[in-house]
């Protein structure tokens, strides 16, 4: 059994088998690389693109509510955010990326749905060229990057309720 089979073994089996993709539209160029990447890598492993439900958003900001909401749902077995958060010289982007990454982990701590990152907040961000390649390439990996993060705490999370089912019995 391959390394790939594995991890789509561990899978949990029971419903819901749906994941969620949430981006920010803020340099959507970019961000969709991640989104791209991230589609591709679970497909790669057996996940239908037909249980992932992709929600777009504004602004990274916005994506901690979004993934709160969709968590209490019920629907979805993981929850995956994408954005990139940049210093626009008006305000510090400190202030924002901590927010998000802050109520992303609040969400997943309150309702038990693992929320995943792809929430880039780099230190210095230019529009030009070099920067928009490189940020656009580093997405692609980070996409890549949470679809095998989400599988691998999925399948992290199966054992741990099966200890806890074998520790009641």
């Amino acid at each position: 059994m391959s390394h790939r089979q594995a991890q789509t073994a561990l899978l949990p089996q029971q419903q819901p088998a749906r994941f969620c993709f949430i981006q920010a539209s803020w340099h959507a160029d970019i961000v969709n690389q991640g989104r791209d990447a991230f589609l591709a890598e679970m497909a790669g492993h057996g996940v239908l693109r037909e249980s992932i439900d992709l929600f777009e958003v504004p602004g990274a900001f916005e994506i901690p509510l979004h993934a709160q909401q969709l968590a209490r749902s019920g629907r979805y077995a993981a929850i995956v955010a994408c954005g990139l958060v940049v210093d626009g010289g008006i305000y510090r982007h400190e202030f924002v990326a901590d927010a998000v990454i802050s109520g992303l982990m609040r969400v997943q701590l309150d309702t038990g749905v693992p929320v995943f990152s792809a929430v880039l907040t780099p230190q210095h961000f230019h529009e030009h060229e070099e920067h928009r390649r490189f940020f656009t390439d580093h997405l692609a990996v980070k996409g890549k990057e949470v679809a095998q993060a989400c599988l691998r705490t999925l399948a992290s999370l199966k054992q741990l309720r099966e200890l806890q089912e074998q520790a009641v019995a």
